[in-house]
């Protein structure tokens, strides 16, 4: 599966009734809660690879994964654009990227 096939699921969900979608759901309690929640699923990220949990840190990259895709789709953004941006900043080092910034 692509990061784009699951936008598109995520998308699809997004217009179920929250009482039969956890995305509808979601993205009901409005992008506030969406964004909290993906800050959520990155610290449990984080902790899972710290700890060296290897079945942990790909479940919780999974959970990150899929909130950060709700949490584009709730501020109309599409995962092509960001998967645009990386592209863009490829054509240089990080080290020059950030100091851009």
């Amino acid at each position: 599966m692509t990061l784009e096939e699951l936008q598109d699921i995520i998308a699809t969900r997004a217009a179920a009734s929250p009482d039969e979608s956890w995305t509808a759901k979601l993205l009901a309690k409005g992008s506030d809660k969406v964004a909290e929640k993906l800050g959520e699923e990155a610290i449990e990220t984080v902790i899972e690879a710290v700890k060296g949990n290897k079945a942990g840190l790909t479940s919780e990259a999974a959970d990150l994964l899929y909130h950060l895709l709700v949490t584009l789709h709730a501020n109309d953004v599409h995962i092509r654009d960001v998967l645009s941006e990386l592209e863009r900043r490829q054509s240089q080092s990080g080290l020059a990227e950030k100091a851009s910034r």
